[in-house]
């Protein structure tokens, strides 16, 4: 992944393209930021996982900056933020679909033998740990609470 975003730095500044090289930019210094905090825990260089957490908590920051944005009349600032996260995404595998994330849903709600909304982290922990950068928690979240209140 990392060598994915360094190449695709290069050529955005060979095409001279300042607000793509500049989201992919500020995707390096993230990168580079995790990779420090992970050396304090003593792990080493962050993992593959760790990244698309990553860069799904820098899309979901960028989605509301985005929303504030069009809510205060500042067009050209939301069209900023949405350009950025269309580069993260360009990084994480492809998201799930509705059905996929239901049939998720239902798996690791076996998995866990959730019963009731008290294992709700139960579940949410399974999801996150394996559809990382794959599903929106936050949309996920809702249908899990859903299902195990009956």
């Amino acid at each position: 992944m990392r060598e994915a975003i360094s190449a695709a730095t290069k050529e955005a500044m060979k095409a001279r393209d300042a607000e793509r090289t500049g989201a992919l930019r500020m995707i390096s210094a993230a990168i580079k930021d995790l990779d420090i905090a992970s050396r304090t825990t003593g792990s080493g260089t962050a993992t593959d996982d760790e990244l698309k957490t990553l860069f799904a908590k820098m899309i979901k920051q960028r989605q509301e900056a985005a929303a504030i944005y069009e809510q205060n009349a500042r067009p050209e600032l939301a069209a900023k933020e949405r350009a950025e996260i269309a580069t993260i995404q360009e990084f994480l595998p492809a998201q799930m679909d509705d059905a996929a994330v239901a049939a998720a849903i239902d798996a690791a709600i076996a998995e866990t033998g959730a019963a009731s909304i008290k294992d709700m982290g139960k579940v949410m922990g399974v999801l996150k740990g394996k559809y990382a950068g794959q599903m929106d928690f936050s949309s996920a979240n809702g249908v899990v609470k859903a299902k195990l209140a009956g």
